[in-house]
């Protein structure tokens, strides 16, 4: 997708105004449309470019550099966060041609040694309809209540995404959009919404008083970022049960498997009370991947799988079939959802993806190739 030449970061966003010296790699990463830097000691600096980790055309980076490149972006407080727990997590700035970009820094010590990885952030949110997904992920952004959450592994999209769905309620729709990011990532406009956006550590202590805080700001459409813990998936699901739509994102495999991974976050005994809270208050998980697109101009395209809560699926959910929501998906196709082989189906069918990706990454190869000759498996009745 195309970057904007439009430069409208808040001046709050442009602290660091002196030129670092890891800024020469942040614009070698930015001139080759790279997604990621990882920096690691005694190995050369690596890029993400198309998907692929590439090395860049220098000599390896021993401690005394690596510290000298990270230490200068950290301030104070992440300085003493690096100190305490071996990693921190924030933003960083950089000109590049005259254009200032942002990247969301990962500063960890892995075997003794300093280290860091960076994710290049688009400086214009994508429009939804330029992002090849779905056109169910529109409905999703109509509920006034509930919760949204894209699943993935880490650099699967999910938080461009969400920002493209938050942005098309924002040009849709008169309400209050509020963030709780850590760090921001992307910078929203403000169209039809009005957006207020806060990062921790920055404008509020941390993600408990910050959600605090929201209940008391009279939002209509939340994002409160990544579930990583159960204090995180509790308050934004109280917030979901309280009439607002939150979005969130989550490090799951599947859609299906997602109902999972969040019960893992909470003991045995309070389960029962978890599936509630999903099957009355869950709207939809998007799982996706990026794969290598052959779109001219187009590096990555997404392969989504679609579990909204109709009354079938919510049924397993609350019943604890969780074996049977793949079919579930399967079985609801007419109303959109589907399962990564028919989002790879048609990927291919639309000339967006080379067979060898689809077959590389597909869950069930034998079920995608029965899917390309139009074959369809029937599944067992479900209910």
């Amino acid at each position: 997708m195309a970057e904007s030449a439009v430069n409208d970061i808040p001046e709050r966003f442009l602290r660091k105004k002196k030129s670092l010296e890891v800024d020469k790699l942040f614009r070698a990463l930015v001139k080759i449309e790279g997604s990621d830097l990882h920096l690691k000691a005694d190995r050369p600096p690596f890029v993400r470019h198309r998907g692929r980790l590439k090395a860049l055309d220098r000599g390896p980076i021993d401690d005394e550099e690596m510290a000298r490149l990270i230490f200068p972006m950290m301030d104070e407080r992440n300085r003493k966060i690096f100190n305490d727990t071996g990693g921190a997590d924030f933003a960083h700035t950089c000109e590049v041609d005259g254009i200032v970009w942002r990247f969301r820094v990962n500063v960890l010590q892995q075997m003794g040694h300093m280290g860091l990885v960076a994710r290049r952030i688009n400086n214009k949110i994508p429009r939804l309809e330029d992002l090849h997904l779905p056109v169910l992920l529109y409905e999703l952004c109509k509920f006034d209540q509930g919760m949204v959450l894209l699943a993935g592994v880490t650099g699967s999209g999910k938080s461009t995404t969400i920002a493209s769905m938050l942005n098309w309620v924002n040009q849709n729709y008169y309400k209050h959009i509020l963030t709780l990011e850590d760090p921001v990532e992307f910078l929203f406009t403000d169209d039809k919404c009005l957006i207020n956006q806060r990062e921790i550590g920055q404008d509020v202590i941390d993600f408990g008083i910050g959600m605090k805080h929201a209940v008391r700001e009279d939002p209509d459409v939340m994002l409160v970022g990544e579930m990583r813990d159960r204090e995180t998936f509790e308050t934004a699901i109280h917030a979901a049960e309280t009439g607002h739509l939150v979005f969130g994102t989550i490090h799951a495999s599947s859609a299906p498997s997602t109902i999972g991974r969040i019960l893992d976050l909470f003991p045995q005994n309070m389960h029962a009370a978890i599936r509630s809270a999903l099957g009355f208050n869950m709207r939809g998980i998007v799982a996706q991947k990026l794969l290598p697109s052959i779109l001219p101009g187009v590096q990555r395209v997404p392969t989504c799988e679609i579990m909204t809560f109709n009354p079938t699926v919510r049924k397993l959910v609350l019943e604890e079939q969780d074996e049977k929501l793949g079919d579930a998906i399967r079985m609801c196709a007419l109303e959109g959802m589907q399962d990564f082989t028919m989002s790879l189906k048609g990927l291919i069918q639309a000339k967006k993806i080379e067979r060898a990706v689809a077959f590389e990454v597909a869950p069930n190869v034998d079920a995608l190739k029965m899917a390309l000759k139009g074959i369809e498996v029937k599944e067992p009745g479900i209910l």
